[in-house]
């Protein structure tokens, strides 16, 4: 609503207004009847002043359109008996819709629908922007307003007025890995991916806030991870500026991510069993309260990232990768575009395997540094896995992902431990005199655990190394 009630000020439009259409105050009416019946159809009832009720059926989400915050595919359809019936009022908007010209060599129109979303039980302001016009008019004017206003893709009225009659957050469009048609090209995926992962990132991003737990952090740091390895992966066929330039935004979003993240498991994991082994020793109480604050400062530094303009631009220019596709615009675009995406999964993760089983050889020899290198190179590869998969469906490809996964997590417990060892270490400067104390005993904690981890890590690498590649390299 901040954005609504500011919105007219913004220089960006009243320096270049020509033209502006107030509406009448409308109302929409959402409808939720025998609620078990449709939401086994998927199906929202919707209702309008002076309209007949009509049916939308929610298509899933690997059927909806790529881009974040657009509403779903509609199809016409009522489960047998729908006519029976008696819809119950779930939520109302009632507010005004306000349209500005905006001229010049690419015309952009901007449509604002601002108001109240009203529910029994609560009410809550609300309000959505559409720009429409040249795409690249477009995207320039998103990012010049989102500068200065809270601006990023929202679910739809629909899903709000939903959510705040239940009490509940909006239901995630997207979710987990994206799924990749055998028969799509490597454009055709990687515009799925982007759209996918964007949406997965949106969905996680207000959930990073203390005291809701780890979640919200782990899912956007694996959103943001599994984006940036995509890029890499598709390199080959998208590589131009704008591409380098996104990447580089996810990267620095990585920082702010990455230290919420890595205290977050030092407090669930070794910080939680030191507790428990010395529970009520004031000295390992102090090391948990040092670690507690050090996470409440990461949280607070991510969000101060996530509520300001740099997260909005990074969001804002994933969209236009995909809308403007700007690795079209070289001189001779890369053949690797138009390639399907099986050959080109295949080739990418034969490579990759190969170079990790070389990199795997006498693995119980590899010393810590060695092993954490060997545990990125799992990383990558069922990062590429995962995405690939689904052009290659069946058991072959979930036993070597299970595999694979078993293998990065216990080459990973390692890692925590060699983590959680540098965190605790630099909280010993600077504190009350016993704290140090509490350090060398997490530190030995850690080091005593180390020995099994390393065991478990070097079987379950063994046990993919046995594990028979899914995909078809020819």
């Amino acid at each position: 609503m901040e954005a609504a009630a500011r919105l007219g000020r913004h220089p960006a439009i009243s320096a270049r207004r020509e033209g502006r259409s107030r509406g009448s105050a409308e109302e929409v009416v959402w409808l939720d009847s025998a609620e078990g019946l449709l939401a086994a159809h998927g199906l929202v009832l919707e209702q309008r002043r002076r309209a007949p009720p009509s049916f939308r059926r929610t298509l899933p989400a690997e059927a909806m359109p790529w881009c974040p915050g657009q509403p779903a595919a509609a199809e016409p359809h009522a489960p047998e008996g729908w006519d029976k019936l008696t819809p119950v009022p779930l939520a109302a908007f009632t507010g005004r819709r306000s349209t500005i010209e905006l001229g010049g060599e690419h015309p952009v129109t901007l449509e604002l629908v601002h108001g109240r979303l009203r529910a029994v039980a609560d009410e809550q302001p609300a309000a959505r922007l559409t720009l429409a016009g040249d795409p690249a008019a477009v995207f320039a004017l998103a990012g010049l307003l989102a500068t200065d206003l809270p601006l990023l893709p929202a679910p739809a009225l629909a899903e709000a007025g939903r959510a705040l009659a239940r009490q509940e957050a909006p239901r995630p469009r997207r979710r987990g890995i994206p799924t990749l048609p055998a028969g799509a090209s490597v454009e055709a995926a990687v515009l799925a991916v982007l759209g996918h992962l964007l949406e997965v990132m949106l969905h996680q991003a207000p959930r990073c806030v203390l005291g809701t737990g780890p979640e919200g952090v782990h899912q956007l740091r694996v959103a943001l991870r599994r984006l940036r390895s995509a890029l890499k992966n598709f390199r080959p066929a998208i590589r131009c500026a704008a591409v380098d330039a996104f990447d580089k935004e996810l990267g620095l979003l990585a920082r702010r991510l990455g230290p919420a993240r890595d205290w977050d498991v030092f407090l669930g994991g070794l910080g939680a069993a030191l507790a428990e082994a010395a529970p009520g020793d004031k000295r390992c109480t102090q090391l948990i309260k040092a670690a507690e604050a050090r996470r409440d400062a990461a949280y607070a530094a991510l969000r101060e990232a996530l509520d300001g303009p740099g997260f909005r631009h990074l969001v804002l220019d994933g969209m236009a990768l995909a809308a403007l596709r700007p690795w079209r615009q070289a001189e001779q675009p890369a053949a690797e575009l138009d390639q399907p995406v099986a050959e080109f999964g295949a080739s990418l993760l034969d490579k990759r395997w190969h170079k990790l089983c070389r990199e795997g050889e006498e693995a119980e020899t590899l010393d810590a540094e060695a092993l954490h290198e060997l545990r990125l190179g799992c990383k990558r590869l069922r990062y590429a896995a995962e995405l690939f998969a689904p052009v290659w469906p069946g058991r072959a490809a979930r036993r070597f992902l299970r595999r694979l996964a078993g293998a990065q997590e216990a080459l990973g417990h390692a890692n925590d431990l060699s983590v959680a060892r540098a965190l605790v270490a630099g909280l010993a400067s600077g504190t009350p005199a016993a704290l140090p104390w509490a350090v060398g005993l997490a530190e030995g904690f850690a080091l005593g655990r180390a020995g099994g981890t390393r065991a478990e890590a070097l079987d379950a690498w063994e046990k993919l190394r046995d594990a028979k590649p899914f995909w078809d390299a020819g």
